[in-house]
């Protein structure tokens, strides 16, 4: 079993109190690591070491300077490869062909993207006259925000941590990283990669432990962070963002989804059953940019509800390192229960279960792991709990329509606004609905192709600011002002 410490100025450490929680494994249930459980000292210690080399070595290196650590750090993450895909399968449960072709290398590729995006940004410049007639010259610059408390998901862990880790860094700011307390570890095995590389101590802390109470809450409360990142669920970013109020402090928040697929009758079916397929059960439906509600044109409506039925029936449990296997568990027991009561509710509303709606038998051990069916719905009403809450797992209702009117009003009819993906070989159509709805990203043909330098963020109650390339920078940077006068 893995004893997983808070790691503070460049060292492991225990917590003061001695406290520790238990991280079980999403297989079978077992016990893999102990973890250290951060109070309000170590947070307070972070905070302090973070300060400390803001205004300190860290500060005081050039942006050069900065991107060859930083690429330093991503070319230690692939050296260190495996220790990165074996630490995220324990937490997760996931196969290991995500791991090693998706979450790692994206996490990897954060370093390098950020980088390269602080060191060719532009600023701006104006020349203004003034009464004399001399002149004045003004230009912006980018200066870092400052300590910035990251507040992670357990569904991705590395690579959503990068993904705010790897710009706050390349802007100069120092972090402290609370990671779920779901999947610790790749957050702290990052550690040993900062140390190795030359990362100044103090640039780069983890804190472990849950929301409230814990070091979650320790965070987003301390006078000392400067900004808050946070992607997770839209009810904790609501009381994150209360506690950031106090002391007029940023946040980026990237929250809930239920997203909307939507197919027309005229795209490619065989792409289209493909692409909702790996949309709504990849990671075992734990995306946030998922599909949970699927509309398809009447015409194919029960030719594409059979496909995907088809396909979801097809899918192999087992063990991340099994190669015939290409499905894995919830990340815990809890979420299971969650997952599980949708599925009982969407039968007590009137749904049809067109597959799934259980838990799969599973050999051995493995029986006592947090594994759930794929499921698929027909049938519920539009307001349905089912069709309208986040789920988060393996599952989708699929609704006919017959209109473009009629399917922009149903994806849009959701408090949710952060993604669709939209099956259509009419390009003017597309271009339509991608225009009318109303959400942060839209996929047309495609579902998760992303450039890391392009806008990611949500609508509505699906998170505040876009992540990405310079709209990164946005948010981890604050830009001066200087007029001089000629």
């Amino acid at each position: 079993m893995r004893k997983i410490e808070n790691f503070i100025a460049g060292e492991y450490v225990a917590a003061a109190s001695g406290k520790r929680f238990d991280k079980r494994s999403p297989l079978d249930n077992r016990v893999i690591a102990s973890i250290a459980e951060a109070g309000r000292a170590e947070v307070d210690a972070a905070v302090k070491a973070a300060r400390g080399a803001l205004h300190g070595e860290w500060g005081g290196l050039s942006t050069d300077q900065r991107v060859e650590l930083l690429y330093g750090v991503a070319n230690e993450i692939t050296r260190r490869f495996d220790d990165f895909v074996e630490a995220e399968m324990a937490d997760t449960g996931q196969p290991s062909h995500v791991m090693k072709h998706v979450f790692i290398p994206r996490g990897a590729a954060n370093f390098k993207v950020f980088a390269d995006v602080i060191k060719n940004v532009a600023s701006e410049s104006f020349q203004m006259a003034t009464p004399d007639g001399r002149g004045a010259l003004n230009y912006s610059m980018r200066v870092p925000k400052g300590v910035v408390g990251v507040i992670c998901p357990w569904n991705a862990p590395f690579m959503l941590m990068t993904w705010k880790v790897g710009p706050a860094l390349a802007c100069g700011n120092t972090v402290i990283v609370k990671p779920s307390e779901e999947s610790p570890q790749t957050a702290a095995l990052l550690g040993e990669v900062m140390n190795a590389v030359g990362i100044p101590k103090g640039v780069y802390n983890v804190v472990h432990g849950f929301g409230p109470d814990s070091a979650g809450e320790f965070i987003t409360q301390h006078p000392g962070v400067n900004a808050i990142t946070f992607t997770g669920e839209t009810r904790t970013g609501a009381a994150i963002m209360k506690a950031a109020s106090e002391g007029m402090r940023d946040v980026s928040f990237e929250l809930g989804g239920k997203n909307a697929g939507i197919v027309f009758a005229d795209a490619d079916f065989d792409a289209a059953v493909d692409g909702i397929f790996r949309s709504a059960f990849l990671n075992s439906g734990q995306v946030c940019l998922g599909t949970e509600r699927v509309y398809v044109e009447r015409p194919i409506f029960e030719r594409f509800v059979q496909a995907l039925k088809v396909k979801a029936e097809g899918v192999k449990f087992g063990r991340p390192d099994d190669h015939n296997a290409n499905y894995g568990p919830l990340i815990s027991q809890e979420h299971r229960d969650k997952v599980l009561s949708y599925y009982r509710k969407a039968v007590e509303e009137g749904a049809t279960v067109v597959t799934g709606g259980g838990v799969p038998e599973m050999p051995g051990e493995l029986a006592e792991g947090s594994w759930v069916q794929p499921t698929i719905w027909t049938g519920l009403a539009d307001d349905s709990a089912v069709v309208t809450e986040e789920i988060f797992g393996p599952c989708c209702h699929i609704r006919p329509f017959d209109s473009e009117n009629e399917v922009v009003a149903l994806a849009n009819d959701n408090v949710y606004g952060l993604s669709t993906t939209i099956w259509t070989n009419d390009l003017a159509r597309a271009h339509r609905m991608a225009a009318r709805v109303e959400v942060g990203i839209t996929w047309i043909n495609s579902w998760f192709l992303r450039d890391l330098r392009t806008a990611f963020g949500g609508a509505k109650q699906s998170g505040i600011g876009r992540e990405g390339g310079v709209h990164s920078l946005e948010f981890y940077t604050e830009t001066r002002n200087v007029c001089v006068k000629l």
